[in-house]
């Protein structure tokens, strides 16, 4: 990695793969509390990439920007009008309408996300080239504000569940409070398929624990119990990019964990930081590894008994 002057601000490059990339007001701080700047985010994309790449490579992205840092406006940049030539974008259908959407194929493209302060990319569920066919499930535990150790323990009970239904399962921590639980699918499904299918383990899930866990998507309802949310699993819903960093104090990044991690009682997610996880990335940590997408065919059929 070069840079100009950056004590006065002065763009920079980043080489990320093949290409050197620009990064404007590298000095700009982003996390106050700190201090976090944009060339902090740009060479923290720029450095997970390898691992990054082949969990979000051809999915579209929603680019959740924070042009004067995480104390400043937030918006979601879904449209892309103007972006380098050699970013990818592709056309998606909406409600009434269409928007071009980053692809995300290569490390520049992530470096220069992170050049628009684009501090989380958010990704589809499917690829760009089957849009309606998700590659992926999500159970979105979301526990209540300061019950981490709750979507632990629960993230526990959904691998053994999935486990039953024969389909591996990867966890990650959200970067918040929560944990997701990522099943990779080999895309014969559709969307509709997928969604009913979350929605039936979800409902095993609470009727074996209603004290404990629950679907029901009001807050005021909820108690103190975790909610399972299977939202995510829809046409053009999103789900928070595996290594994107968060918009909290920290700077935290979700990250892909080995499930002795999530076994461990002691697991905190703030210890997975912008600066430790690049060096768990750099170190050769990977504990995903290559993913074995299934079908939902049997699973699906044996659900059915469960919830009978």
């Amino acid at each position: 990695m070069t840079g100009g002057a950056a004590g006065h601000g002065e763009p920079i490059t980043i080489r990320a793969g093949r290409r050197s990339v620009t990064v404007s007001r590298p000095d700009k701080v982003l996390f106050p509390a700190d201090g976090v700047t944009k060339r902090d985010l740009a060479e923290h994309y720029a450095r997970v990439a390898p691992a990054m790449l082949p969990l979000v490579r051809e999915h579209p992205v929603a680019l959740e920007r924070f042009p004067d840092g995480i104390e400043g406006m937030r918006f979601y940049h879904k449209n892309i009008k103007h972006t380098p030539e050699w970013v990818r974008t592709v056309t998606v259908g909406k409600r009434g309408g269409e928007l071009n959407q980053v692809v995300v194929d290569d490390a520049a493209t992530l470096v220069w996300m992170a050049d628009q302060a684009c501090i989380t990319p958010h990704i589809w569920l499917s690829r760009a080239d089957r849009l309606m066919n998700p590659d992926q499930l999500i159970v979105d535990l979301d526990p209540p504000e300061g019950k981490f150790a709750e979507a632990r323990r629960v993230a526990l009970v959904v691998r053994s569940l999935l486990d039953d239904l024969g389909l591996p399962s990867y966890p990650k921590t959200t970067g918040g409070k929560g944990i997701h639980v990522m099943v990779p699918l080999d895309r014969r499904a559709t969307f509709e398929d997928v969604r009913a299918f979350a929605d039936g383990l979800a409902a095993v899930l609470a009727a074996d624990d209603p004290r404990r866990l629950t679907t029901e998507f009001r807050k005021e309802k909820r108690g103190d119990r975790l909610f399972l949310d299977m939202g995510r699993n829809a046409y053009a819903q999103h789900a928070v990019a595996p290594y994107a960093v968060r918009p909290r104090d920290g700077a935290p990044v979700a990250t892909p964990l080995d499930w002795s991690e999530v076994e461990d009682r002691r697991l905190k997610p703030e210890r997975f930081t912008i600066k430790a996880v690049g060096k768990r990335v750099e170190s050769g940590d990977d504990p995903w590894g290559p993913l074995h997408p299934r079908s939902l065919t049997k699973p699906r059929a044996q659900l059915r008994r469960m919830s009978s």
